[in-house]
């Protein structure tokens, strides 16, 4: 019984497949197969390897590559705290100079294009403040001297 042949182009198309499914369902594991695909196929093309040899380099490729990966994922950082969708998170740590002043621990503090609740000790229009922490829509300051 013959078997139909496997062709470099077979492992070429294999590889797209693979790549196109690693950006439908992401998780980095159809992209190292994807990427073993391409080349069992490119030296398939350049070698004429077997069929074994060849299903035996996929699955060989294709492990490695994926734990070395995860090798190198865990070797990371990890990512910094992310302020999406608590902008007022964006800006503790960040000195700011009032334009009205802090008048029985409450005033109010424009930042880009919003303005901002503040509480803080009393402070004159012009002073100095860093932003320590926020509570939903406030702001907390310490003024600098």
């Amino acid at each position: 019984m013959n078997l139909p042949t496997i062709e470099f182009w077979h492992w070429w198309i294999a590889a797209l497949l693979l790549l196109v499914i690693e950006a439908l369902l992401p998780g980095a594991v159809f992209l190292w197969m994807g990427i073993s695909a391409a080349i069992v196929g490119a030296l398939l093309g350049l070698f004429g390897i077997g069929w074994q040899a060849q299903l035996m380099l996929f699955g060989l490729l294709s492990l490695v590559s994926f734990m070395a990966y995860r090798r190198w994922a865990r070797a990371q950082p990890a990512a910094p705290k992310s302020t999406l969708n608590r902008r007022g998170d964006s800006y503790v740590g960040r000195d700011f100079t009032l334009t009205d002043p802090i008048v029985n621990g409450i005033g109010k503090l424009s930042v880009d294009d919003s303005q901002w609740r503040i509480t803080g000790h009393d402070a004159p229009a012009g002073s100095r403040v860093r932003v320590t922490r926020a509570d939903g829509v406030t702001l907390h300051v310490e003024r600098l001297s």
